[in-house]
């Protein structure tokens, strides 16, 4: 069984930056990913950044491609997302999950939009 938490978001005006942070807990040695998605009000969940636990292969959602940056820190048992030049349009509830099962891909993670493990959320408001 894993636990993850995420922290970190908050308010943010327009064309600001935050990061969020995903500390993973229980038996985190041996998974296959963890990856981000948001869900926001009226909307289906949509995943944003996957990333592989041993070999750091990432995979990017074309609405974030270019503003965000999934990272891991394994020493910490961390997966962080940095995200930049924040509008209005990425408002929601931002998620973390981690896979033990492997997919084919990372991506798939992300577009299948299925994990072991959630989090519990943290809220991005950005306002415009």
């Amino acid at each position: 069984q894993l636990q993850l938490v995420e922290s970190g978001g908050g308010l943010v005006q327009s064309g600001g930056s935050l990061r969020l942070s995903c500390t993973v807990s229980g038996s985190p040695k041996d998974y296959y990913a963890t990856g981000w998605f948001r869900q926001a009000p009226g909307k289906n969940r949509e995943g944003l950044s996957c990333i592989g636990h041993s070999d750091g292969t990432t995979y990017y959602a074309d609405s974030v491609k270019g503003r965000f940056t999934i990272s891991r820190d394994h020493a910490k048992n961390t997966v962080y997302l940095e995200m930049n030049n924040l509008t209005s349009e990425d408002t929601a509830v931002y998620y973390c999950a981690a896979q033990e099962t492997p997919y084919t891909t990372i991506q798939a993670m992300c577009v299948i939009d299925y994990a072991d493990y959630w989090g519990r959320g943290t809220q991005v408001t950005v306002s415009s």
